[in-house]
């Protein structure tokens, strides 16, 4: 067994998208409108990034595998289907009271490393930040 693991990004977002419904809060989603693949409407996109709203109540067909979240939503009236790369959400977060998860730009795991290597060979902080 090779001790890789997959992406974590998925479960975390599912847990986070869970929990934050579960307590009738709203959930929104920060993309990285730029990063490859992303399909969005241009008009909802400011500075480079886009705020979405993935409330039940605000999209349709929501989906979030393992590599693509997608859904429908309706943009200034029009009805639009949005693909986002789970790699370009960069945070999900309550509307209501800002409590989610920032997602670092890398998935990178961390390796234990021996403890007497060396200060080269210490493992990196994790890179998740709690946004309140």
């Amino acid at each position: 067994m090779s001790g890789e693991m997959t992406p974590n990004r998925p479960y975390l977002l599912r847990a986070l998208y869970e929990w934050i419904s579960d307590n009738a809060m709203t959930p929104h989603i920060l993309v990285d409108a730029e990063f490859t693949g992303v399909d969005v409407p241009e008009q909802a996109v400011q500075k480079g990034k886009v705020i979405l709203n993935i409330d039940n109540a605000a999209v349709h067909e929501l989906e979030m595998g393992n590599e693509w979240l997608t859904f429908t939503a309706r943009f200034s009236g029009r009805k639009h289907g949005v693909s986002v790369p789970l790699e370009a959400v960069l945070a999900i977060y309550s509307k209501e009271n800002g409590q989610g998860m920032m997602f670092a730009q890398d998935d990178e795991p961390l390796t234990p490393t021996d403890p007497d290597a060396g200060p080269e060979q210490t493992p990196r902080r994790s890179h998740l930040t709690i946004v309140k």
